[in-house]
């Protein structure tokens, strides 16, 4: 049932992304003169919940949806990390927290595999405690927001915040990770 890529053009390359035609064969045998692909890199993204059990949470504005967000930590991989190093990277970048125990990879998903070739992995990051100030780039401003774990499955069910797909559907994953487990249990996660 796979289609059958006859050929692919860039038609567009920059360092956030690139845009490729295929022309493609179906196994109707139809053929599609101009599919386009948007191709882009795998970002990380966490649920960070504090000592105190509240979710840190980082408040920024999106241009493309043209509002202020809050939205768990995330970012794309730098050169030669794994998953785990660069979420670790971008919560400390964007936060100033870090945990001793090391991330819970709670799933890994396509993004928009219909247009899109990269996936988002997530993590469940307990434990977190503010060890530094926000090293942020010049083109982020960041707020932090400590918001309550129970207070945030109201919120995100009543629409009070504004927020977007990945940051509910992390928040749920972790909700039912967290139902399952003590923190106790995350123990053998911890960093010596």
């Amino acid at each position: 049932m796979k289609w059958k890529t006859l050929k692919s053009e860039y038609l567009y390359r920059s360092p956030f992304g690139n845009l490729r035609m295929d022309q493609c064969e179906l196994p109707n045998g139809t053929i599609l003169n101009e599919y386009y692909v948007n191709e882009y890199s795998d970002w990380v993204n966490a649920i960070v919940i504090t000592k105190e059990n509240k979710v840190v949470l980082v408040e920024q504005y999106r241009h493309a949806g043209g509002e202020v967000y809050l939205e768990i930590p995330a970012g794309k991989m730098e050169e030669n990390e794994t998953y785990e190093e660069g979420i670790l990277r971008e919560l400390r970048e964007e936060t100033g927290f870090t945990s001793s125990i090391s991330p819970i990879k709670l799933g890994e998903f396509m993004v928009n595999p219909a247009i899109q070739s990269n996936k988002v992995i997530t993590y469940l990051i307990v434990d977190a405690y503010k060890e530094s100030d926000q090293d942020l780039d010049d083109n982020e401003d960041i707020k932090v927001h400590l918001f309550d774990f129970i207070e945030m499955g109201k919120a995100l069910k009543e629409h009070i915040i504004n927020t977007q797909l990945f940051t509910a559907y992390a928040y749920y994953l972790a909700k039912d990770i967290l139902a399952e487990n003590s923190l106790d249990s995350f123990e053998k996660h911890r960093i010596l």
